[in-house]
């Protein structure tokens, strides 16, 4: 199942809004295929992995491993569920149970209804984990929301010094090999959020021009509409999605502005917008406001917080909020800590 698990990763970025998904064929405990879904719309896992098998006169004394239920629905393919019968497997090995409303326990009971073995549950904990963000989208209806930030090591966002003009300057943190960390990051999931003021003061253009992959859909909260238009977050490079009080404001070919109730609390409202648009994946990174509206609205999953080698003594406070250490990495003379809800 690990093996299984393992080629699932190779659909990182390329499988949305499928899940990542991997398979093997075992014949005497030994693998004698496998494979696993490569891009949305492509065969799923099951049917490489059985593409990929030369003898097929092994079927019915071999064991399919699956990292995932095997659909039993027609969608964009026909139903794996239906092609491991049609095959003649007799035992199926699932990591866990899909979610999805059209499979969700259907594959596994036409599995069972035509005469297959079935074992659900292996290595259950890490396939959940490699499919979180599928699994967040459907069973919580919203994506799956990773807040970023880096600090000092007195935990400031940044400094109290003005530039010129008496005008905050934006100051980085991180070293490069960090911020190419963070463009792999933005590549890997679907969309990217920023408030006001970070637009204004840091002029972000978030997208992953330090990693090869696609950009993500770019969020802004601009209630007054306060951004320029000139200002990076709309350039041409991705998609910008504005959440503002101003729906009377055009869209254009690239920017799209929805009105949002800026008198309730606005996080639910951006989450269920996005969950309408399929969107499975949320990276959150500022400013201090924007990510403690996430975090005291306990909508959010995961943190990823960078610990610069810097103090600042005085400046704009990092957000408050409490999780479960999971792992903490050095990158060069930056440190990572990546922390659970």
């Amino acid at each position: 199942m690990r093996r299984c698990i393992d080629l699932a990763k190779n659909g990182l970025e390329k499988t949305y809004p499928n899940p990542m998904v991997g398979c093997v064929i075992v014949h005497n405990n030994k693998i004698i295929s496998e494979g696993w879904h490569r891009k949305a719309g492509e065969p799923h896992a099951e049917v490489n992995a059985i593409q990929n098998l030369k003898d097929d006169s092994l079927i019915k004394d071999s064991t399919v491993y699956v990292s995932l239920e095997p659909c039993s629905h027609f969608g964009k393919t026909p139903p794996c569920a239906d092609l491991i019968i049609e095959k003649g497997f007799k035992k199926v090995m699932i990591g866990m149970t899909d979610p999805f409303a059209k499979v969700k326990g259907r594959g596994i009971k036409k599995l069972l209804d035509n005469g297959c073995q079935v074992v659900v549950g292996i290595c259950e904990d890490e396939c959940y984990e490699l499919n979180k963000r599928f699994i967040t989208f459907h069973e919580k209806h919203r994506p799956y929301i990773i807040l970023k930030w880096a600090e000092s090591q007195d935990g400031y966002l940044s400094p109290l010094a003005f530039g010129k003009d008496n005008k905050k300057e934006p100051v980085w943190l991180t070293n490069n090999y960090s911020k190419q960390l963070v463009h792999q990051w933005r590549a890997q999931e679907q969309a990217i959020l920023v408030g006001t003021n970070t637009a204004l003061m840091d002029n972000p253009e978030l997208t992953a021009r330090l990693y090869k992959g696609n950009n993500p859909t770019r969020i802004l909260i601009d209630k007054d509409l306060k951004v320029p238009k000139a200002s990076k977050i709309f350039s041409s490079h991705a998609n910008t999605l504005v959440f503002t009080q101003k729906s009377s404001f055009t869209s254009t070919e690239n920017i799209e502005y929805v009105d949002i109730d800026f008198n309730e609390n606005i996080v639910p409202q951006i989450l269920k917008e996005l969950h309408k648009r399929d969107i499975q994946s949320l990276i959150v990174e500022g400013g201090r406001q924007t990510l403690q509206s996430f975090i005291d609205s306990k909508l959010w999953d995961e943190a990823r917080v960078f610990k610069a080698e810097v103090n600042f003594n005085k400046g704009t406070k990092s957000p408050d909020f409490q999780g479960k250490l999971i792992k903490s990495d050095k990158i060069i003379d930056d440190e990572l800590k990546n922390y659970n809800r």
